[in-house]
């Protein structure tokens, strides 16, 4: 599930202000780190905790995190971490984003800056994630940290559009999770779908499905098609091959992984993946990873 690709990671710093006028993306991994004295910064902290034993305080108040939490420090709010066990590596990610780029993001859609009210007002600083949001987030972030790294025309707006994109993300996630849908204040379609992107492991059959809302498989059949103009195993199918697709930059075996996303048999999810992606799942990880990261 964690990905540890060594070519894009930044030797630590004790800087704590930015050189860049929006955005920092910092891809960390020690061993023995320094102590860390409290500080506060005037621009946002997005903090994505990969792997280590580490306690990480915030306001004076200690959090024990676990690989997969992600937080968000507003500017001016204190916090240091303590390495509990310094022979385990302390891999995250750090993303500055500043607070005039905040600004302008809210400017075109307000949308962008839900999180970060709710974190100022509620003051909660943490979420954990599960497999599927923790690879997508994992991938989301390598693919800005190779960008900015890159040389390709445009690699600032793309960065910046990935960036963008991330952080809607983030909004969404919380925002979804605080505003759980439920069956009476819903449509049968949205919580549909919503039972199969949470549920993509598990038996999602039509019968299945039937079984589950209560309703009979042919009209559920029929709202998929008249809705998104394909049929249920087709809109499934997608929905699976994406989160492998996410999470087979990992270290999770191929053929675990596929079974773990609901996929019967491997050579069914082989075809499913190549007709759809144009290359066989192994390829597809060869090509995003280097040799050290699959030794």
């Amino acid at each position: 599930m964690i990905r540890d690709n060594r070519r894009l990671r930044t030797a630590f710093s004790t800087r704590q202000y930015m050189i860049s006028r929006d955005f920092e993306l910092y891809y960390y991994s020690d061993i023995n780190l320094n102590p860390v004295t409290p500080h506060a910064h005037d621009y946002y902290e997005f903090y994505f905790f990969l792997q280590g034993d580490i306690s990480l305080t915030v306001e004076g108040v200690p959090m024990r995190i676990q690989p997969g939490d992600f937080l968000l420090i507003p500017p001016g709010i204190f916090h240091f971490p303590t390495i509990c066990d310094p022979s385990v590596p302390y891999r995250r990610f750090v993303l500055w984003i500043s607070q005039d780029y905040c600004t302008r993001l809210m400017e075109t859609s307000i949308t962008f800056g839900y999180l970060m009210q709710h974190v100022i007002t509620a003051r909660k600083y943490s979420f954990h994630t599960d497999v599927f949001d923790f690879n997508t987030i994992q991938t989301r972030l390598f693919s800005i940290i190779e960008e900015i790294r890159g040389n390709r025309f445009g690699k600032e707006a793309e960065a910046a559009l990935q960036v963008n994109s991330l952080i809607l993300y983030l909004n969404r996630l919380v925002y979804d999770r605080l505003h759980p849908v439920s069956c009476r204040d819903n449509t049968l379609f949205e919580n549909l779908m919503l039972h199969i992107s949470e549920n993509l492991g598990d038996d999602l059959s039509l019968e299945a499905l039937s079984r589950k809302f209560y309703v009979s498989k042919f009209h559920i059949a029929h709202l998929f098609k008249d809705t998104l103009g394909v049929s249920v195993h087709q809109y499934i199918l997608k929905k699976r091959l994406e989160a492998c697709r996410c999470a087979i930059l990992g270290s999770t075996p191929i053929g675990q992984l596929c079974l773990q996303y609901g996929f019967s048999d491997y050579s069914s999810f082989y075809r499913a993946f190549r007709k759809q992606f144009g290359v066989s799942p192994k390829e597809y990880r060869l090509m995003h990873l280097t040799e050290e990261d699959i030794q």
